[in-house]
């Protein structure tokens, strides 16, 4: 396939699993519900970063590392299912009532780029998908790491479009969103979901 074809290729591949409902997903939606459109967007490009330090470990030989080491992929396996369960638990047992203050939004907004990152960067199956996923679309002959950085860059290019959509989509209904019960509703309901991703991490196998 010529240069283009393998970045249209790319593209659509990339479209089609950013779609795919996943945990990035419900973070996004959940915050844009619960803490506005703000801190979703912060979410959102805390993840779109812990995307992107992905792809600079994959394209300098760390992805490939955690691709081959039983143990480097376990640690980091247990360390982000622990982490999503922490969450998740929190969320479960500590939902919120209410949004914070307008004026105060500055820390909350800090924490939530930090959890979507952290969300992404401690997943090891963002770095194995991108070890065995990106390969296939670069062309033989061409810089390694030019075009890792190039097809990574197209794959959050595509989750930042997806997350404005998702928060755009939550403004119409943004009055009944806001509401107490819903609020905690939300929280409990993006909880169990992250014990349950956490719960597959902890379980998945290569």
């Amino acid at each position: 396939m010529t240069v283009a074809d393998n970045l249209l290729a790319f593209t659509l591949a990339a479209t089609l699993l950013t779609l795919t409902p996943g945990l990035d997903t419900a973070l996004v939606l959940r915050t844009a519900t619960v803490e506005g459109k703000r801190q979703a967007l912060r979410a959102a490009l805390g993840i779109n970063a812990g995307c992107l330090l992905w792809g600079a470990a994959v394209a300098f030989g760390l992805g490939a590392l955690i691709a081959v080491s039983e143990l480097a992929f376990n640690l980091l396996k247990y360390c982000g299912a622990a982490y999503l369960a922490w969450l998740g638990v929190h969320m479960l047992l500590r939902p919120r009532r209410t949004f914070a203050p307008a004026g105060t939004d500055a820390k909350p907004g800090a924490n939530w780029f930090l959890k979507g990152m952290l969300g992404n960067v401690l997943n090891p199956k963002v770095g194995i998908f991108y070890v065995s996923f990106l390969p296939q679309f670069i062309p033989q002959g061409q810089p390694l790491v030019a075009w890792t950085f190039a097809l990574v860059s197209i794959h959050v290019m595509l989750g930042l479009i997806w997350s404005l959509l998702l928060i755009g989509a939550t403004r119409s209904l943004s009055g009944v969103l806001r509401r107490e019960k819903v609020i905690q509703w939300m929280d409990r309901t993006t909880g169990m979901i992250f014990v349950l991703f956490a719960a597959r991490l902890a379980l998945s196998r290569r």
